[in-house]
């Protein structure tokens, strides 16, 4: 498996991929597989990401959900 090296920078374009759809900006759920966090950018950088700008990241069947909110979530079983 040919796995390249995290990007460190916030300003890198995986960002604005990630990040710029419009759900985001009204405080939708943006959903990636683990398998392309960990391959274009690195599971710590996404992580941190997601912890800088405040949201909540959930992790379920090999995919990530970001909860692009400040605002409280609740899980329900």
């Amino acid at each position: 498996m040919n796995i390249r090296p995290a990007i460190p920078l916030p300003s890198a374009p995986w960002v604005d991929q990630v990040f710029s759809a419009k759900t985001v900006r009204f405080g939708g759920v943006v959903r990636r597989s683990v398998r392309w966090v960990e391959a274009e950018v690195g599971r710590d950088v996404f992580t941190d990401e997601v912890h800088r700008r405040g949201w909540h990241l959930a992790e379920c069947n090999g995919q990530f959900v970001v909860f692009c909110t400040r605002q409280p979530v609740r899980l329900w079983f």
